[in-house]
């Protein structure tokens, strides 16, 4: 039985007659800058990748004729070829030399290019696993844009510089969740539930412990975390604090005058009460430390056990009421280049006094 063909269909003998007469001259690739021919039609010239760019009518020379340099268009620099950034050394890709960049700290540069706090770094340093030019880096060691930092064999972009704002998140932590990446007992970590970023890494600033919830910032910038945490920034942290019974008039004075703890004096900056039921008592404390579970151990020093504790406010920001236990808000970055105007003024050293 035959097949019955369809009209739209045209036999090999049709197809033959409407082809070209040579198919397509594959004697010189267009990749190596030749011309391509199609059948009797003119050669067509085939641009190469330093030939006039896309969008632009190819200037016609005569044959035999000397081609000139590329012009560029008045007020553009022509970019050398360098050969890729290994072999451009003090040159940018513009042809420009790059600027002259002072000595920083190795610990201090990993922190602004966010792979961690300076005491994470400070730790990694001493435990040999960081390498700069394929020695094993010292503490207190200073780098330079060109040198090759490496952690655990893998290269790290030293160039990054502060020049782009660094990212900060407001997360309600539950509790139940602790303030770390590896964990033997396989508790569940913070770090879990705030955004995930390319490059770098979430830096937490300070600690709450298992059993606090509230306030915890994070940050993209080792530098900017410091400076959240050094006591020199006087940022105030607020808590709410819940405990059993109740605090005498001379246990609240004791509690703003200074107690002694095992770790030296410290003391509340303020000390509100806050209502309560039953044998329960809330109030609220304010301090310009943070130190590992000082406000509990300030409550024990003068007889009083902590049931509850929340952290409400860090500096300015304070614990959004829509923010929900477990969730994170990032800050706009009109939001964090204010907050880090108001932050250098805070900590700006006072004018000296002319003579």
């Amino acid at each position: 039985m035959k097949t019955k063909r369809t009209p739209f269909r045209q036999s090999k003998a049709a197809d033959s007659e409407i082809r070209p007469e040579k198919a397509v001259d594959r004697a010189r690739s267009p990749r190596d800058g030749g011309t391509a021919r199609l059948g009797n039609l003119e050669k067509v010239p085939v641009r190469s990748g330093n030939e006039t760019p896309r969008g632009r009518a190819p200037q016609r020379t005569a044959p035999g004729a000397e081609v000139g340099p590329r012009t560029v268009a008045p007020g553009r620099r022509p970019a050398p070829n360098t050969g890729g950034r290994a072999n451009r050394g003090s040159v940018a890709r513009d042809g420009r030399p790059l600027a002259e960049a002072r000595p920083e700290r190795l610990q201090k540069v990993l922190a602004q290019a966010g792979v961690g706090s300076r005491r994470e770094m400070e730790e990694w340093i001493a435990a040999g696993r960081i390498t700069v030019n394929g020695v094993t880096a010292q503490i207190g060691q200073s780098v330079v844009p060109t040198d090759k930092v490496k952690i655990g064999g893998r290269l790290v972009n030293v160039r990054v510089a502060s020049t782009r704002t660094p990212r900060v998140v407001l997360y309600h932590k539950p509790e139940g969740e602790i303030v770390s990446r590896d964990d033997p007992a396989g508790r569940p970590s913070v770090f879990a539930a705030l955004p995930r970023i390319r490059s770098g890494r979430w830096i937490a600033v300070g600690r709450l412990d298992f059993n606090t919830s509230g306030l915890l910032l994070f940050t993209t910038a080792g530098e900017l975390a410091n400076k959240l945490m050094h006591p020199s920034s006087g940022l105030i942290r607020e808590y709410a604090v819940r405990v059993l019974g109740g605090l005498t008039p001379e246990s609240q004075q004791s509690l703003l005058d200074g107690i002694e703890l095992e770790d030296g004096p410290a003391s509340f900056a303020s000390l509100e009460e806050g209502g309560g039921e039953g044998a329960n008592r809330w109030y609220r404390v304010t301090l310009s430390e943070g130190r590992n579970r000082e406000v509990r151990r300030m409550f024990e020093a003068v007889g009083c056990t902590v049931s509850r504790l929340i952290r409400v406010r860090y500096g300015p920001f304070t614990l959004p009421p829509q923010l929900k236990r477990g969730r994170a808000r990032e800050l706009e970055e009109s939001e964090v280049k204010a907050f880090l105007r108001e932050l250098e003024k805070s900590i700006a050293p006072p004018p000296r006094e002319s003579a």
